[in-house]
């Protein structure tokens, strides 16, 4: 969707980094849709390397993210979600919201919402309003995928993405991004459109490789040297730590992992403790507690802790997303969509 009726500039910078102004007023929002965000061409490669740089950039206190703030009813029937951060490679400040309503229901029943503006610290204008559905589509994968490559035991060659969901389908060819040496790559799925669509982006990115459809989840956890849960809410799949490898990477992404493999794991590594404790209270114990975070990865990323000390540890990574990544995401899909052209600008301020 292309607006040029308003008369409008926008002038894009050709880099990644801060100083690129999108902008022309303080009058004017550009709005990018689902189908303008969805045309977008973008190499797996861009995405981790956009998402690492974000990660790095808080690591050396460069950026903020704070805690994000939660909405959940009583009955549970829906759960939003606000999150505001700066990205202070890009030079950027952005708010994420997200809606998700009927988490009891089926997935084709659900409505989810999400949404992320961005605005251009260095001019002080505004950069766009964009539906986040596909930032988040490519964020989350991308890092479970540098999870695995900083965290799997070394010479590890199988994985199980149990769950077919949105953050499932993308799973396997970001981990073949980073960690290229897998030659076992297993699914465990339950809705055959969801199974249909991760053979799909798995042909679409590694037309070489295939997938391997397992029905034992036991059986296939127990070969599996990472094991990604991507699963919803309703997933009958709950994979439990006695299954697992002794030196066994376990990355929580949704549901599908017991929390037996939190609390018997040799080390536990989370994207941020402090939204491990706002999203992951189902991982808890019989008592209702969390087991402590031995390190947070953007500081693992930048060298300034420790993932796995040993080959032979049993490792819990935790990938809750901070806002940052989709922040620095976000950004290059401005850029790109932006020069294209793309989006519809609104006089929101006049």
């Amino acid at each position: 969707m292309t607006d040029t009726s308003n008369g409008v500039g926008i002038g894009i910078g050709t880099d990644s980094s801060r100083g690129s102004t999108m902008a022309s007023d303080d009058k004017t929002l550009r709005i990018l849709s689902t189908s303008d965000v969805a045309g977008i061409d973008i190499a797996l490669p861009d995405v981790v390397s956009v998402v690492e740089q974000a990660y790095r950039t808080l690591a050396e206190g460069r950026s903020d993210n704070p805690r994000k703030l939660t909405v959940k009813p009583e009955d549970g029937h829906s759960v939003a979600y606000a999150m505001l951060g700066r990205d202070g490679e890009r030079g950027v400040v952005a708010v994420k919201t997200s809606y998700k309503y009927g988490l009891h229901e089926d997935r084709d029943k659900q409505h989810y919402y999400t949404t992320l503006t961005l605005y251009d610290d260095a001019t002080g204008l505004p950069v766009a309003m964009m539906d986040c559905g596909r930032v988040g589509a490519l964020r989350t994968p991308a890092v479970s995928a540098l999870l695995a490559r900083e965290l799997a035991a070394p010479g590890s060659r199988s994985a199980l993405v149990v769950g077919t969901g949105v953050q499932g389908r993308l799973a396997l060819p970001f981990l073949l991004t980073t960690l290229p040496d897998l030659d076992r790559l297993m699914l465990f799925g339950t809705h055959p459109d969801g199974i249909r669509a991760v053979r799909e982006q798995l042909h679409a990115h590694f037309p070489e490789r295939e997938l391997e459809l397992v029905t034992d989840l036991r059986a296939a956890a127990e070969d599996a040297d990472i094991v990604l849960a991507t699963a919803g809410p309703n997933t009958p799949a709950s994979v439990e730590a006695e299954w697992l490898k002794p030196s066994a990477l376990s990355v929580l992404i949704g549901y599908g992992i017991a929390p037996s493999t939190l609390h018997t794991a040799d080390r536990v590594i989370a994207t941020s403790e402090a939204q491990m404790r706002v999203t992951g209270t189902d991982m808890a114990d019989a008592s209702g507690q969390l087991r402590g975070v031995d390190a947070e990865f953007p500081e693992v990323l930048a060298g300034r802790a420790q993932g796995r000390t040993d080959p032979g540890q049993r490792i819990f990574a935790y990938n809750s997303g901070l806002v940052v990544t989709d922040i620095a995401l976000g950004h290059r899909f401005a850029q790109l969509a932006l020069a294209q052209g793309l989006g519809t600008a609104v006089p929101l301020w006049t």
